[in-house]
């Protein structure tokens, strides 16, 4: 393996504690049997099992870091998912990976194809208590269109370090969201290239971290095709103790990539002290001839005057901050492809602002 454990000190660890990821950095030792993977999906959606000698595994990523590499080569069976070239899949298709046990780490791997001119949305979600390194791998064919829901809502006792890498076809479309609430630690990179022009990324994500919770989202957008669009647009909000948040946005543009148009965006609320935000939104570019190239990081606490314009007209400062938390979230909560499943995240979040609140 070619890559060393990190010490913390690497540009690419050095937010992340290491100290709480039970080994997964180092040499722990993988049981397979921790991790129950279910999915269902459309009679016209093929759900297979192929087994780690699959060539398909490995088409759209390579490992990143030593946490990716292990976990693609210690996973016994992935979970592949092939959208044929011209469905537009009526229901989405649910891909559920529930942790049995924290104490011992496991390893997963998951594969989506989505053929040229195809539509369809898919829906990961994390629960249980676990200790998972795992890879996902997003395909998405020539004129396609994939909308992606990854739900971190694991256990208090999670542990969670995964890598999702999108290659987006010709005139293709992606939308990946990334929605984390649970979980001790969890350190998502979600990552994507460009197979061919005209490609269209939109990557946006929710995050709360209450005391104690480490919630990091290392992006990094690969520009290597001209006429490409990006967007990125990541809330989160931070309340309690030693809840840390961290946001990396990394944006390439290389020299081939002429008529790029990108632009990405953290905001953070910050409500309570003792927590701590970490953003930073990186863009390189070697071309001159771009149509948009820009980003913009914030954190701070809510203005008073939202909260005073609510409780002028009667509102209590208790339910003016629950709206304007509400409201913060709402727009992005609200661009999930499920609506089911944006009640379900309100939810979760209201949970969280009323555990701030008692």
């Amino acid at each position: 393996m070619s890559f060393e454990v990190p010490t913390g000190r690497e540009e690419a660890w050095r937010f992340t504690p290491l100290r709480r990821l039970r080994g997964l950095h180092g040499d722990a030792p993988f049981d397979l049997g921790k991790i129950v993977t279910a999915a269902k999906a459309d009679p016209g959606v093929a759900v297979m099992h192929p087994h780690h000698g699959d060539l398909r595994n490995g088409s759209a990523f390579l490992p990143q870091d030593r946490v990716s590499a292990r976990a693609f080569d210690s996973f016994e069976e992935a979970t592949a998912v092939s959208v044929p070239a011209g469905l537009t899949a009526s229901q989405p298709v649910m891909i559920s990976l529930r942790g049995e046990s924290a104490e011992h780490a496991a390893a997963a791997h998951t594969l989506v194809e989505v053929g040229a001119n195809a539509s369809a949305v898919v829906v990961l979600e994390y629960s249980g208590s676990a200790t998972l390194a795992d890879n996902v791998e997003f395909v998405v064919g020539e004129g396609a269109s994939l909308s992606v829901v990854s739900l971190q809502d694991w256990d208090d006792d999670a542990v969670h370090l995964s890598h999702h890498a999108a290659v987006v076809g010709k005139d293709a479309t992606f939308f990946h969201t990334a929605v984390s609430l649970g979980g001790s630690v969890v350190r998502l990179a979600p990552s994507v290239r460009y197979a061919g022009p005209g490609g269209n990324a939109e990557l946006r994500g929710v995050y709360f971290a209450d005391a104690g919770q480490h919630l990091e989202h290392r992006l990094f957008i690969d520009h290597n095709e001209p006429n490409c669009r990006s967007r990125v647009t990541y809330k989160g909000a931070l309340q309690g103790n030693g809840a840390h948040a961290v946001w990396i946005g990394d944006v390439m543009i290389r020299p081939e990539a002429t008529g790029t148009d990108s632009y990405e965006a953290n905001r953070n609320l910050v409500l309570t002290d003792g927590t701590r935000v970490d953003s930073v939104p990186n863009l390189e570019i070697s071309t001159g001839e771009v149509v948009r190239a820009g980003h913009a990081s914030t954190s701070g606490r809510l203005e008073d005057e939202y909260l005073f314009y609510l409780m002028a007209r009667g509102i209590s400062a208790l339910e003016a901050r629950r709206l304007v938390i509400r409201g913060f979230f709402g727009e992005l909560v609200g661009q999930l492809a499920v609506p089911e499943l944006a009640d379900q995240v309100m939810t979760a979040i209201g949970g969280k602002l009323e555990k701030g609140l008692s």
